[in-house]
């Protein structure tokens, strides 16, 4: 089985859609009551949830009537985000056939079908033309790419001259094991987690020009000890969040990512970088 295959399995999204609506239902909501806020928990496949996406996104310069790329797409949350919240024209990407789907669904719950699409598709040989785009975002989806030259160089490929590209990446910050299960890889065969200077290199082989990096690891433990505390004061496990896109194994894929962070084995770190013209 390859990588390729082995990762569609992993973020297979089996009866995934069914969980969510049955998530919304609890919540007393329906299709037709649907927007991007109220998926958030469930959308932001990411360490720092929606904060972390609307300040990428703000730092990166997003206006609206452009068109962006967003890869690795998972079941859209950032497309739908970009579409509603600065009026972008937005195409998802993502290997896993069944989250492509589930976007597509959850998408036309909002309303956003006309400016945020999806298509399945590899990031290191991506179904697009040359200068397709004027801008693309990249969060958590290096950790399951091993060849960060290949991927950089098709990024660099379909922005048009002066597209911007945001990546956020959880990134080595040691050289201390890993241990797994983590959300984004059963075991070491599929995850590929590098450090900064491997990503900075393979944009800058590509033509980039690095223009911000940010190491988020203080903002990720703030954000973990607020999850901790809002847990241990609910009443239970919520309706939607990401253990309904982790599965069984929630909790330990979490904790183990938690404990890398905390013991600074990995970070979340925020590249930003622009293709010259």
């Amino acid at each position: 089985m390859s990588v390729a295959a082995d990762l569609v399995d992993h973020y297979g999204g089996n009866e995934l859609l069914s969980k969510i609506q049955t998530g919304l239902h609890k919540m007393g909501l329906s299709a037709e009551t649907v927007d991007v806020d109220v998926l958030a928990p469930v959308d932001e496949f990411h360490v720092g949830g929606r904060a972390a996406t609307t300040e990428l996104c703000e730092r990166l310069g997003v206006e609206a009537e452009t068109a962006m790329l967003d890869i690795g797409c998972g079941i859209g949350g950032t497309a739908r985000f970009l579409a509603s919240r600065f009026g972008c024209d937005v195409t998802g990407l993502d290997l896993a056939p069944k989250y492509v789907s589930v976007a597509g669904e959850l998408t036309a719950m909002t309303g956003l079908s006309e400016r945020a699409r999806f298509e399945v598709g590899s990031a290191l040989d991506m179904p697009f033309d040359d200068g397709d785009f004027d801008g693309a975002v990249q969060l958590h989806v290096g950790m399951n790419i091993e060849d960060k030259q290949a991927l950089c160089g098709e990024v660099f490929r379909v922005l048009r001259a002066g597209g911007r590209f945001g990546l956020y990446d959880l990134m080595r910050t040691s050289e201390a094991p890993l241990v797994y299960p983590v959300p984004w890889a059963a075991n070491a065969s599929m995850s590929f987690v590098d450090d900064q200077t491997t990503y900075t290199d393979a944009l800058g082989a590509a033509g980039f020009e690095v223009e911000q990096v940010r190491n988020r690891r203080d903002y990720a433990i703030r954000f973990f000890d607020a999850i901790r505390k809002n847990a241990a004061g609910g009443d239970g496990t919520p309706p939607l969040g990401l253990h309904l896109i982790l599965g069984q194994e929630a909790s330990t894929k979490i904790a183990n990512m938690v404990s890398a962070i905390s013991a600074g084995t990995i970070a979340p770190i925020e590249i930003i970088c622009r293709k010259p013209g």
